[in-house]
């Protein structure tokens, strides 16, 4: 499998396209004015500590305050005097933190809705290979290299290498990769970790130490894999930055990185721009032509799988059994471009072979080996339902580039025609029962004024002789397909 790194910029938002062998895989976008704080590393000074929720609001120069956990608190951390072997386990907010102090906190999760950033002291710094824990003096190995022997062989070169005191996670990049690449960032990291703690002296008392780097360089950094033959960027500007960045810090990957100058947008030029636009809809048909169609709640996320026209041969049950594994590809496939994550409940066809239903479920786990994203599979019920868990790393596609529809509120359709003119005669009797007027009128939009004359006249004919009165329709393109206004006095 070879994989690409497609980078559309422009001044107001830029996009990342995964391609696995020309396919798109991962979607990642920034925007100028909804530029992510997660990464972001900030003096703040305690607002108010909150021993009933064992958490506490802190002051780092946003709008809303950010949120702490006992869970998150490193005791000491901003007189550097905090012992690396205390653990907050056991002890209480109240006993670290009190108003007023200040504290050295990173973005673990942006604002929602009404709440505030949600904060750590237990910092981290990532790089290509390595992620530096300076708090923590602990080696971790990434749960996607399964290679016990190379597990091994990592752990032991940052073993020797690393200094006394400080941590480090081993990142999934560094599979194959010898110990000078891995000292060479890991010096980088701790001399950049330095000048951080320099700083934060300096920056006012709720103020910015250090800013995540942009999608532009986290492309890079975070998603250069060990498969990943070229990084193809449309800006000039941006190209020479990305470029500068990988000069420093990961010198031998420079060769992969490529200025596109096609006259074509580099999007429509790898047949990004359709399966972007794909990914919006709901419902996604199948090459057998079955489909699935993914439901997105505030509890969890459903998605259904139907043979839709897919007849298969005369075994039923081996039709369906396709349709199942086929759908299991196209689940992966939008859970990862999607970001979706929480609860996931997915409604396979019903199956009758208890091998099959294992069949399916493996194919599954296999499949979402490849998601960078944690995930965790029950088994199949005897309905046919899987429940898994997917963590989410950043809102989902839909709640990043849609909104809630102002017809349908959210609701997903509208009332039909024909409902919402039974309704307009309904409220029409009432009128008609209080009115001396021998004539009435209701305002419309345009689409349900020609319904009512196209296929509703008839019904229309025999209400006016029921309430004895003379009806007319008004077409008014300014109304909502729902909404009308009666006349009584025109």
């Amino acid at each position: 499998m070879r994989s690409d790194l497609i980078l559309n910029v422009r001044p107001h938002e830029t996009r990342l396209a995964i391609l696995e062998d020309g396919n798109l895989v991962e979607l990642h976008l920034e925007r100028r004015l909804e530029r992510s704080l997660v990464g972001n590393i900030y003096r703040g000074r305690i607002l108010k500590v909150l021993p009933g929720m064992q958490a506490a609001f802190v002051d780092i120069g946003l709008e809303k305050a950010g949120f702490l956990y006992v869970s998150d608190v490193i005791p000491h951390l901003w007189e550097n005097e905090f012992d690396l072997e205390i653990e907050p386990k056991g002890y209480y907010i109240e006993d670290m933190l009190q108003q007023g102090q200040e504290v050295l906190v990173q973005v673990m999760r942006d604002p929602i809705g009404t709440k505030g950033p949600r904060l750590s002291t237990r910092i981290s710094i990532p790089g290509h290979y390595l992620v530096l824990m300076p708090f923590f003096d602990h080696i971790g190995v990434s749960r996607r290299i399964e290679d016990e022997i190379e597990r091994k062989r990592l752990k032991g070169i940052v073993e020797e290498i690393k200094p006394k005191g400080l941590g480090f996670i081993i990142r999934t990049a560094s599979v194959g990769v010898d110990a000078d690449k891995l000292s060479f960032e890991m010096q980088k990291l701790i001399k950049f970790w330095e000048g951080i703690l320099e700083k934060k002296d300096s920056v006012p008392a709720a103020g910015l130490v250090y800013k995540e780097l942009d999608l532009c360089l986290r492309a890079v950094r975070d998603f250069f894999a060990r498969h990943t033959r070229s990084v193809i960027i449309d800006s000039p500007k941006a190209y020479h930055r990305v470029l500068s960045y990988v000069k420093e810090f990961i010198p031998h990957l420079c060769h992969s990185i490529e200025l596109y100058q096609g006259g074509v947008p580099i999007f429509e030029k790898f047949s990004i721009e359709e399966a972007f636009n794909k990914a919006l809809q709901s419902k996604i048909w199948l090459k057998s032509g079955g489909y699935i169609i993914i439901e997105i709640t505030e509890a969890l996320v459903t998605i259904d799988v139907n043979t839709g026209h897919f007849v298969g041969g005369d075994n039923f049950e081996e039709t369906i059994l396709k349709t199942n594994l086929e759908a299991v590809q196209e689940i992966a496939h939008q859970l990862r471009l999607r970001d979706l994550g929480g609860i996931i409940i997915i409604d396979f066809i019903d199956m009758q072979k208890e091998q099959n239903r294992q069949k399916v479920i493996a194919a599954l786990e296999e499949v979402l080996k490849r998601d960078r994203s944690k995930t965790q599979i029950l088994q199949m019920s005897k309905l046919g339902l899987v429940e898994m868990t997917r963590k989410r790393k950043r809102e989902d596609l839909i709640h990043y580039l849609c909104e809630p529809c102002p017809y349908c509120q959210g609701r997903g359709f509208l009332k039909s025609k024909r409902t919402i003119f039974y309704e307009i005669l309904d409220e029409l009797e009432k009128v008609a029962s209080r009115t001396i007027s021998s004539k009435l009128a209701v305002k419309v939009h345009p689409d349900l004024a020609r319904h009512i004359t196209e296929r509703e006249f008839s019904v229309y004919e025999l209400f006016e002789k029921e309430i004895g009165k003379k009806l007319e329709i008004i077409s008014d393109p300014n109304l909502h397909l729902e909404s009308y206004e009666i006349l009584e006095n025109f």
